[in-house]
């Protein structure tokens, strides 16, 4: 087996990329796209300004930032960072750079833990030789594609403000333009080894997603599918998102565990359902964020033995993270309860939609008990359908949120809000209904956490000079970059939640045979008083090999086979060993002996395979027995001696046996006399 991480991410919303080697398969995890790295554009300018104002004063800006460059090449002073240093143009996309290096036809399988990890896969299913099966749950799979559409639709304002794509490569992408950005911006664009300029792309089209989707197998959680009847594959649960998994895959040599982003316990989505994993013979823990935590999770056990089943559980299976998720929510909704108090509004571009889900039914709750009639507005191209979907599928959502399925009441609360008119839902900001309904101050959801596409861009240039306003940023954003287009900035700032990790009590309690671990966390989590498994490091964009944990593969037998079996004991390596006949098959990651269209007839019928070369010494004495007499003469060279010798038959004829290391050869004159050689040697050799 062969492992190669081919990207580590970068949080949330860029999830880890690798690629797997098992049973002679690819195996891709997750084709997520570099979001963060749309904060190298600057955004399309909402003032009062023309576009061909706009044009000439862009150009006036490149033509004071190209002298300043000059100065700063024979000075080799860095120009502090400003909104000037940003890139002018329609933004390209930042894929897996390492992915490009591999051959899309030679993946087989395409497994997508989490809504985030698909927003690439376009790139992959336009390829006319990619033909890999890819596989997702339902509502991963959904969610996936409204975030899709939405960035489609985003992305077409760059396109109505700067005409289509260039066909040929863009004027920032040539080598001169590096030189007039700053460091930090150029490290963006080009990766710490300055190798991952190959990763940019331009976006996708809706034809393109549209084709995407329908080269999509959606599973249910649990649902077991079978790959070229050789591996097994599941989904589980993995509490990180609605829809979002770790995956099981059985091959006919291990079974193996992918585990991604995992909350234990989720306010919204299904708990991570870390049981179905035990048993595992290999587990790939590819979660990166726990960098942030690592070190307090070392106090979570305190016992180093394996076999306390109890203990571990119970450290699983605490409120930490709910409590910690909860405590947060309640921060930010004070905050802007505070703002819309003081006549500011509040600004939410969170694009993960649990949070978004929760903090919608929060804010309405503080609003409520604080007596302010506020609205809150939900901005995007999606919104509604997704809001609606989000509604209908309770067996995606945590056991707090089924019983509100039981007892009658919706799912979320943004149902019944909107049915009081306390959320208003709008496609896009100049949306003539909205321009009718809008009040300030006020709270409103929208994409983009870029700060880069969408209605955030708007709302924040309208807001970014109010000190009585919120803007709430997600975790992964570079609040110095992500602002620099919106500087002087007075508006405050609140971030999103923080996820709490649980590793080293997790792979305790699963109890598997190795682990594959990320580097880079190897000195957070340390596992010396561990003996129960075996922990292996890997790094990004390099290649692991890993030897099989089973040095045979098991073989099911038809019954009626199996009774005609006729077994041989081998006297030199003490084993049994028999001879059959039928159909092999592989079927669900196990092989299979059925019994042929033609029936063999009884072993008495079949003819006699041995193998090996006869003794000399043996020989000679079989052939005593049957009255035959010879010698043996050593003719081969000394170094050949111990593999082949010659034997002279003188009576009753004349006969010539050759032994050599790959058969055994009669010459003689007398039929009769060379089938009971052969007889000879056939009774000194193993056969069936």
């Amino acid at each position: 087996m062969k492992f190669t991480c081919l990207s580590k991410g970068g949080g949330f919303h860029f999830p880890p990329c690798h690629m797997l080697n098992v049973s002679g398969f690819r195996v891709l995890f997750d084709c997520p796209l570099d979001l963060s790295a749309l904060t190298i554009f600057a955004p399309i300018p909402t003032d009062s300004r023309t576009i061909g104002d706009e044009e000439s004063s862009d150009f006036a800006i490149r033509e004071s930032v190209d002298t300043e460059a000059g100065v700063r090449k024979r000075q080799k002073i860095e120009k502090p960072i400003d909104a000037n240093c940003l890139i002018y143009a329609q933004p390209w996309y930042k894929t897996v750079n390492n992915l490009h290096l591999w051959n899309v036809s030679f993946i087989d399988v395409v497994l997508i833990s989490s809504p985030m990890g698909m927003l690439g896969l376009p790139y992959l299913t336009r390829n006319k030789d990619f033909s890999a099966k890819i596989y997702v749950t339902e509502a991963a799979a959904r969610l996936g594609q409204l975030m899709m559409e939405d960035l489609v639709s985003m992305h077409m304002e760059y396109r109505q403000f700067y005409g289509p794509e260039e066909s040929s490569v863009p004027q920032w992408m040539k080598s001169e333009e590096f030189e007039l950005l700053p460091s930090a911006l150029r490290k963006m664009v080009l990766g710490k080894d300055g190798t991952e300029l190959g990763g940019w792309m331009p976006l996708y089209s809706a034809a393109h997603l549209k084709d995407c989707m329908t080269k999509v197998k959606k599973l249910r959680y649990a649902e077991e599918t079978c790959y070229n009847g050789t591996l097994v594959i599941k989904a589980i649960s993995s509490g990180l998102e609605i829809g979002a998994c770790n995956w099981m895959i059985n091959s006919p040599k291990r079974n193996i565990a992918y585990v991604s982003g995992s909350i234990f316990d989720s306010g919204h989505a299904m708990d991570f359902d870390y049981h179905a994993l035990q048993g595992s013979d290999m587990i790939i823990y590819s979660d990166f964020s726990t960098l942030l935590t690592t070190e307090d999770n070392e106090q979570s056990t305190s016992s180093d033995d394996n076999n306390n089943w109890e203990e571990l559980t119970k450290s699983l299976s605490n409120n930490d993270e709910s409590s910690e998720e909860r405590e947060k929510l309640a921060f930010i909704c004070s905050c802007a309860i505070d703002s819309v108090k003081s006549g500011g509004s509040v600004l939410i571009p969170i694009d993960q939609i649990g949070v978004l889900l929760q903090l919608l039914e929060q804010i309405s709750i503080f609003l409520k008990s604080s007596g302010l009639e506020i609205p809150i507005y939900i901005i995007s191209s999606v919104a509604e359908e997704l809001l609606a979907y989000t509604n209908i599928i309770p067996e995606w959502l945590c056991k707090q949120r089924q019983e509100k399925l039981f007892s009658g009441e919706s799912l979320f609360a943004h149902v019944e809000l909107i049915k009081e008119k306390k959320i208003h839902v709008f496609p896009a900001v100049h949306s003539p209904k909205l321009l009718i309904n809008w009040q300030e101050p006020c709270v409103v959801f929208c994409p983009h956490w870029s700060l880069r596409l969408g209605p955030a861009v708007h709302l924040l240039r309208r807001w970014c000079r109010d000190p009585n306003s919120l803007l709430v940023l997600e975790d992964e954003t570079d609040a110095d970059i992500a602002l620099l287009p919106f500087k002087p900035m007075s508006m405050k700032l609140g971030n999103a939640l923080v996820k709490l990790q649980k590793v080293k009590p997790l792979l305790k309690t699963l109890q598997p045979k190795s682990v594959l671990f990320p580097e880079d966390l190897g000195n957070r989590v340390s596992f010396t008083n561990i003996n129960s498994f075996s922990v292996s490091h890997y790094s990004e964009n390099e290649t692991l090999r890993i030897p099989s944990l089973k040095e045979s593969s098991e073989l099911e037998i038809a019954t009626d086979l199996a009774s005609q079996l006729h077994w041989s004991n081998l006297k030199q390596r003490n084993l049994n060993i028999t001879r059959l006949k039928g159909e092999l098959l592989i079927d669900q990651g196990k092989h299979r002996l059925l019994s042929g269209n033609e029936q063999d007839g009884s072993s008495q019928n079949k003819p006699i395979l041995h193998w090996g070369s006869p003794d000399p010494e043996n020989l000679l004495a079989a052939l005593s027995k049957m009255g035959i007499n010879g010698h043996v003469e050593q003719s081969m060279t000394d170094a050949e001696s111990d593999e082949a010798c010659i034997v002279h038959v003188q009576d009753p004829n004349k006969a010539l046996i050759e032994v050599t290391a790959t058969g055994t050869i009669i010459s003689a004159a007398d039929e009769d006399l060379a089938s009971r050689i052969f007889e000879a040697i056939v009774n000194v050799l193993e056969g069936i």
